[in-house]
């Protein structure tokens, strides 16, 4: 029995506009979460989300549907992502905007349980650090650790978003957390 996503992807590949929709729907929130975490930029994340889509629709033709999808389009997310890092190496814009300027959202890295102010400050300051620390990570460590522990991908599901062995995987989310943990310790945050 075919689940629903497939379904919607079979209509989508034969150029049905309202499953392409649902399938926009589906993921966009995902891409997003995606893009923000690995850009730190809301209209970054934004732009990344409309791309993802827009090469989506360009390439759904090309889709294997022996693969899952969210693999395929985390993986152009991705990519898409790492291009931008790539340029973003060489160029700064004074008009970009700063983690510091953005509010904590649903999706922060640490829960917040009815704390008093004191402890939803400390928390507060202890998610920007964190979140400071992850966008200062190397972007080979950055893309597999957003993977893995902001979008709680499988090591597998990383290896084939990033189209790399499992062990590959595996040695830069381990570097990765030991780059946050000496970040975070230098900081006096663990």
């Amino acid at each position: 029995m075919e689940s629903t996503e497939v379904k919607i992807i079979k209509l989508a590949k034969k150029g049905n506009h309202q499953a392409f929709s649902d399938l926009v729907d589906l993921y966009k929130s995902k891409i997003y979460h995606l893009g923000y975490r690995m850009l730190g930029n809301k209209q970054e994340a934004e732009d990344i989300t409309q791309e993802t889509f827009l090469r989506v629709y360009k390439s759904i033709h090309k889709y294997d549907a022996k693969f899952k999808f969210s693999t395929w389009i985390f993986r152009i997310g991705t990519n898409l992502c790492i291009d931008r890092l790539r340029k973003r190496k060489n160029a700064f814009s004074l008009d970009a905007e700063t983690i510091e300027g953005e509010g904590i959202d649903g999706y922060d890295i640490l829960p917040s349980l009815d704390d008093s102010p004191d402890q939803q400050l400390i928390i507060s300051e202890t998610q920007r650090h964190v979140r400071e620390a992850i966008d200062k990570l190397p972007e080979k460590y950055k893309s597999v650790v957003v993977l893995r522990y902001l979008h709680d991908l499988s090591l597998q599901e990383v290896g084939d978003i990033l189209n790399m062995p499992v062990t590959t995987v595996k040695t830069r989310v381990h570097r990765g957390r030991e780059y946050l943990r000496k970040k975070l310790e230098h900081g006096n945050l663990i």
